[in-house]
């Protein structure tokens, strides 16, 4: 079961590495057609704060062996808040209702993935008491992301848990030497321009650029920064000493290395280092998904649906990348084969 399922990055992953996924349970029930269109499992459309037990073990087939993946919202978490006292907003709470499922559901392994700074958080400490009381055996980490095959710079805490025994994350698939890059994960898409679209592939769109912008990344290099404009095209915060540090504002990716990581504004030339290694754009919606490892045919939208830039970034941005649900996977699925349980 894939709590907080969103468009289904864990649920795919966990499906390539051989495990039955029964049902992605999320508020949002404009994530439906993506989930169920690409995953063979349910869409049940639910706030997770409502769930009780008994409504998870009636989609659990009789006799299964219990799997529940929670991936929280991680906004709450991120280093994004600037000190913010977060700990009144209602996705707060979501990891501590996690938890309690835990506890009533008895699943024989639990898996969970949010940002680092999770760990920092007292809901998080009263989330590993439920763990370490219930008897789960527990590992967890803060893991690179390029190390399990995703094209981007990335760092994401995962917890996996089990009643059976030791249990770990399957060793990293890539060493720095051959991390998957951009130009790997989106190099063989069709040009398309700022404002345009590829006629075979609605996603893959990139948004247009004001006169001001296009000028701007004209004059960027990959890996480059403000510093290679000139000076009349630069913004006012960068002639300020506290807009010196932010170099990566509006820069372009490199072919031969990592993507920065995909926010939920990742088609926004100004909001990261979104702009394509080569062409006077930022990234379209299928080279953001793309480099959160989706599939190139994974829909989005259903035929004949408005393309929301807004909407399908918060989509895209916001999921697990699918290559790390696959390693989570497989440690899962090689962990269950060890203890001579059925997956």
């Amino acid at each position: 079961m894939d709590l907080f399922c969103g468009v289904g990055g864990l649920t795919r992953g966990l499906q390539q590495a051989g495990l039955s996924v029964e049902a992605g349970i999320e508020i949002d029930p404009a994530c439906r057609h993506a989930y169920e269109s690409n995953n063979d499992s349910v869409f049940l459309e639910q706030d997770v704060s409502t769930l009780r037990s008994d409504n998870l073990e009636a989609v659990f087939p009789d006799g299964s062996t219990k799997v529940l993946a929670g991936c929280a919202p991680c906004q709450p978490f991120s280093n994004l808040n600037n000190g913010e006292d977060t700990t009144k907003r209602e996705e707060y709470g979501l990891l501590s209702k996690f938890g309690e499922l835990v506890e009533d559901v008895q699943p024989t392994v639990v898996t969970m993935e949010n940002v680092a700074e999770v760990t920092n958080e007292s809901v998080y400490s009263q989330f590993m008491d439920v763990l370490f009381r219930e008897g789960y055996h527990i590992w967890f980490d803060t893991v690179e992301c390029p190390n399990y095959g995703v094209p981007q710079r990335r760092k994401r805490f995962i917890l996996v848990a089990s009643k059976l025994g030791e249990i770990s994350l399957v060793d990293p698939t890539h060493a720095p030497i051959d991390f998957p890059t951009v130009d790997d994960a989106i190099g063989d898409l069709p040009p398309i321009e700022a404002g345009g679209v590829d006629n075979n592939d609605t996603l893959h769109r990139a948004q247009s650029l004001v006169d001001r912008n296009v000028e701007r990344i004209r004059q960027s290099k990959p890996g480059g920064t403000w510093h290679d404009w000139d000076p009349e095209v630069r913004l006012d915060c960068h002639r300020k000493e506290s807009g010196r540090s932010y170099e990566s504002v509006y820069g372009r990716m490199e072919w031969d290395a990592p993507a920065p990581t995909m926010t939920t504004q990742f088609y926004n030339y100004g909001s990261g280092r979104f702009g394509h290694p080569e062409q006077d754009r930022a990234l379209s919606l299928r080279e953001g998904a793309m480099l959160q490892t989706f599939p190139r045919d994974y829909e989005f939208v259903a035929d004949g649906d408005d393309v929301e830039f807004k909407k399908i970034g918060r989509f895209i941005g916001n999921a697990v990348p699918v290559k790390l649900g696959e390693a989570v996977g497989v440690s899962i699925k090689n962990h269950l084969e060890e203890h001579s349980v059925a997956t």
